[in-house]
């Protein structure tokens, strides 16, 4: 019995040790209304989720919703909903403050390159103009569908089609990544390794580096910015857009605010066998081109019905960014793909370079994508 009564006696110690731990947590993490009670009942029902919150609280990034984070520590479950079609490359031929330096990848040296090896091509891609293409005040859309470009052109003409608070307590901007695990080119060298993939777990070299500089980009210019690093397509790909739909549908849940949602990707284009990088060159740097991807309604197997509006905000953005940095952009995507982007009438896909660009590259682009979305919005700059 008095076995019992020790062993009893550990198990309430080690209980406490954990509320006390998952107390200073709370506290350090700033939750919104609501998220004490939500938090503490993760945290009994999943304690792996305890380094997450603490994690968060000593970055003072914005909390998710609980779905989210338990999605972070824990696999996604997947919806009932069908699984959107799996992004294809396009192919398409068409920052902190300027000169601040971006991170660099933590791969190791290139080796010496190998009797395998792949060339990398860069290639600066041009806007389009005349049948296919709607030509914007700056920039362009390329029209994949069956619409007239008359029709792309109405709607790309209507403007944004929601509002955005600044300096909001409530979150505005949502930012995530289907495919988080897409990396990029990790030496600067103008060959590729065909044995390696372009994917990585790592969260400081992959898709979300990128998300998480356009995020803080955003927060600074006073556009309250949520950014999720969940790692939709780890360890099953296919379903990597049912659990980006339903972490985003968290998040709205819980932030009803939210008015833009951003897929943030990257291309990966090749041709005779070689690897090309989408390519500008921005005050004196090496920079990444970026694609805005608006998806459209057919009616059928793609059931966007508010896609007009979405392309607005395409337009709006790309406008934007060929205004402040031309040469940024390759022509929006606008056809028939789904992407979740029956959302949020905010919600849209970028491919921020290709797997051929290096993550300084990729990550200026990011800077310069979401300081002209600051831009748009009315944002400090």
């Amino acid at each position: 019995m008095k076995g019992l009564y020790r062993l009893l006696g550990r198990l309430l110690a080690a209980a406490l040790t954990v509320l006390f731990a998952a107390a200073g947590v709370l506290a350090a993490a700033q939750l919104p209304p609501g998220g004490w009670l939500n938090a503490a009942a993760l945290l009994l029902t999943q304690p792996a989720a305890l380094p997450l919150l603490a994690q968060q609280a000593e970055d003072g990034a914005p909390q998710p919703s609980v779905a989210a984070a338990a999605a972070q520590s824990t696999p996604a479950p997947s919806p009932a909903a069908s699984a959107a079609p799996a992004e294809q490359a396009s192919g398409t031929a068409g920052s902190a403050a300027p000169g601040t330096p971006a991170p660099v990848a933590t791969a190791a040296p290139a080796p010496d390159r190998p009797e395998d090896a792949g060339d990398i091509e860069a290639q600066t891609f041009s806007q389009g103009s005349g049948d296919g293409y709607v030509t914007l005040a700056a920039g362009s859309i390329k029209n994949s569908t069956e619409n007239a470009d008359s029709v792309l052109a109405d709607a790309a003409g209507a403007g944004l089609p929601f509002e955005i608070e600044l300096d909001s307590d409530s979150p505005q901007v949502l930012i995530l990544h289907t495919h988080a695990t897409e990396c990029y080119q990790p030496w600067d060298e103008p060959w590729y390794d065909p044995a390696f993939a372009a994917r990585d777990q790592d969260v400081s070299v992959n898709m979300c580096a990128v998300g998480a500089r356009m995020a803080q980009i955003l927060n600074e210019a006073g556009i309250n910015t949520l950014h999720d690093e969940t790692l939709h397509d780890s360890p099953s790909y296919t379903e990597s857009y049912d659990r980006s739909a339903a972490t985003a549908r968290a998040y709205l849940e819980q932030y009803p605010s939210i008015k833009v949602i951003l897929d943030v990707h990257r291309d990966a284009i090749e041709r005779d066998g070689a690897r090309i990088k989408p390519l500008t060159q921005i005050n004196g740097q090496d920079v990444a081109q970026v694609m805005v991807i608006a998806g459209c309604d057919n009616g059928s197997t793609v059931p966007l019905p508010r896609w007009k509006q979405n392309l607005a905000f395409a337009a709006a953005w790309e406008t934007e960014m060929e205004t402040l940095y031309p040469g940024l952009t390759r022509p929006v995507l606008c056809g028939y793909r789904f992407y979740n982007q029956d959302i949020t009438t905010g919600s849209l896909l970028i491919e921020i370079g290709g797997h051929a660009n290096t993550l300084a590259e990729a990550v200026r682009a990011g800077e310069y994508a979401a300081r002209a979305l600051a831009s748009l919005f009315g944002g400090r700059l």
